[in-house]
């Protein structure tokens, strides 16, 4: 028996159908869905393999090995301090990178090919030179920064040392969503959302970050608070605010209306949800809260055109509000009114449990206990104040016994899937516009997503037959010659002399947290051998072993088993 691409290909059917034909189905919104196998606590992976598929975008080469010696506690901090002088791999492939921008002549806009340097946006343009850029008649030059933050973001997800960072700037990106795409005030200007709100942010004060979110061009726009002044106020930003941001749709007791004094506590001023009522004053303290585009204040009085944030006190609402229970006196300084909404939002109990539930699905299961929630609610609110907050509450989290025994409760989102790949592999990462396509195709739109609520977190979103099959196809496409994304070394990386059995382990290890089931295994090592026995090494020429071991490690990556975390 010989090796064919044909024979591959039909080995790969057979082998993701058997995989996937083990995996229970849910329905959801009358669709059936695959939902992630279940992890016995007898199959738990070492508690270094569920960090690092977890808090990090799966292990490269020596990863396992470094947590282990360290000891997972000292790397939960250590990952909880990240220091960007300490990340010279990750540094030096942003410092070489380029971004090919590639746009189809026949959309309307013109063809571009040209190499252009990460760091000039990335890390260099200031305010002044990104807002005179949104300005450019060029449509490829207006966006040249998000798309340049795009390759950047997954050149760190590839190489960055400090893993959790990364995993959480995805998290907070995806938790006050901005469609990067939809207005060119914010593509132009997108390195000062990711750069200086969301990675400034992600592990610290949670008031913090969501009062300069509040003030970004970024949200600004996104959610037309930029335009709202008294009379009536906009109510986009207020709704959302209140909606995602911070509370949640679980503490929106919509039966009550407009009538705070039957919210429970609203009385004792604690009030326990938040009713329309809430949004509509709140709205009002925000009017005035604006970017400087050079619009017209009053008459011939106007706003510069910097892009900085501004406030107009002309615009504002000056009338007494009354928001979660809080008298808001109308006597309050610029700003005021505005910043104590973001108090009374930021440090509710119910913005902690809504958030902790969230970092839990995140980073343990959709469907987290209530008890661990609770606890790291706790947590939140004692540190409140804390420059620090969001840190000491991850801790807590990946410190606690339902991190450590709990795996394969979530899978991978696209993203996930694609950049774990190209981190088991030691993938050579080449970012451009054809492979954030294929993330689209896979419905991960990076920074473009339209609706406020972000890309969906639950398992089950992600598990259509659509979803699967373009799964098990990117594995293909990354190793392409067409998508030139990424260059492998899979030989290379095998040690010599191992036998067909060993080196199907050896990739097994490389790329899954657990083993697959014994009949894919046996699978795999017929596909290595050929004709040969699977305890002696494979015989054949180069370019076939090269690919036999090709073939092994994309079946491996198409197992139901690489999908999990």
């Amino acid at each position: 028996m010989t090796f064919s691409r044909r024979r591959f290909l039909g080995a790969g059917a057979t082998l993701a159908g058997a995989g996937m034909a083990g995996v229970p189905t849910q329905r959801t919104n009358g669709a059936t869905r695959q939902a992630p196998t279940q992890v016995t606590p007898s199959t738990l992976p070492p508690i270094e393999l569920i960090a690092l598929n977890r808090i990090a975008y799966g292990p490269r080469p020596g990863d396992i090995g470094r947590v282990q010696g360290m000891g997972f506690a000292a790397y939960v901090d250590e990952q909880l301090n990240p220091n960007d002088a300490d990340d010279a791999l990750c540094n030096q492939k942003i410092a070489e990178a380029r971004l090919r921008i590639q746009y189809n002549a026949g959309m309307g806009y013109p063809a571009v090919d040209e190499m252009r340097p990460l760091r000039t946006i990335v890390e260099n343009w200031s305010l002044t030179q990104l807002w005179s850029l949104s300005k450019n008649p060029a449509y490829q030059e207006r966006i040249r920064p998000v798309e340049e933050v795009r390759a950047a973001t997954l050149l760190r997800a590839v190489y960055s040392k400090w893993q959790l960072r990364e995993v959480l700037v995805e998290f907070w990106h995806n938790h006050f969503n901005v469609d990067a795409y939809s207005d060119s005030r914010i593509s132009a200007t997108w390195t000062l959302y990711d750069r200086d709100v969301i990675r400034r942010h992600c592990l610290g004060n949670f008031r913090s970050m969501v009062r300069d979110v509040a003030k970004s061009i970024a949200m600004g726009f996104y959610l037309d608070n930029a335009f709202s002044r008294d009379g009536p106020a906009n109510e986009n930003y207020a709704r959302e605010l209140f909606e995602l941001h911070t509370l949640g749709q679980e503490n929106y007791l919509n039966h009550l209306y407009n009538r705070w004094r039957d919210v429970p506590g609203a009385l004792e001023g604690n009030p326990v949800g938040y009713i329309d009522q809430d949004v509509y004053e709140a709205a009002r303290a925000f009017t005035g809260w604006t970017i400087a585009h050079g619009q017209t204040v009053s008459g011939n009085i106007r706003l510069p055109d910097t892009g900085e944030f501004a406030y107009v006190d002309l615009w504002h609402d000056n009338a007494q509000k009354r928001v979660l229970a809080f008298e808001i006196d109308p006597n309050q300084p610029p700003l005021s009114d505005g910043e104590t909404v973001i108090r009374l939002v930021s440090e509710h109990p119910g913005t902690a449990r809504h958030i902790c539930r969230k970092l839990c699905r995140r980073l343990l299961a959709d469907d987290p206990p209530d008890s661990l929630v609770n606890a790291l609610a706790s947590v939140w609110l004692t540190h409140k104040n804390a420059p620090d907050q969001i840190a000491r509450t991850v801790r807590a989290l990946l410190l606690s016994d339902e991190f450590a025994n709990t795996f394969g409760s979530k899978v991978k989102r696209p993203f996930e899937v694609i950049v774990s790949f190209l981190r088991a592999t030691n993938a050579d990462v080449t970012p451009n516009s054809g492979l954030f396509w294929q993330l689209q195709e896979m419905g991960y739109r990076m920074f473009n997503w339209g609706p406020p609520t972000g890309h969906p977190e639950e398992s089950a979103a992600w598990l259509s037959t659509n979803g699967m099959l373009r799964r098990w196809n990117i594995i293909n496409q990354l190793q392409s010659t067409w998508l030139k994304a990424a260059t492998f070394d899979l030989p290379g990386q095998t040690p010599a002399g191992l036998t067909s059995r060993q080196i199907v382990e050896f990739w097994i290890a490389r790329l899954l947290a657990i083993a697959p089931p014994p009949s894919t295994i046996n699978r795999l090592v017929d596909l290595m051998r050929q004709n040969g026995s699977a305890d002696a090494p494979p015989t054949g020429s180069a370019e076939e072993m090269t690919d036999r071991i090709r073939s092994v490690v994309t079946l491996i990556a198409m197992t139901p088993e690489f999908q999990l975390r």
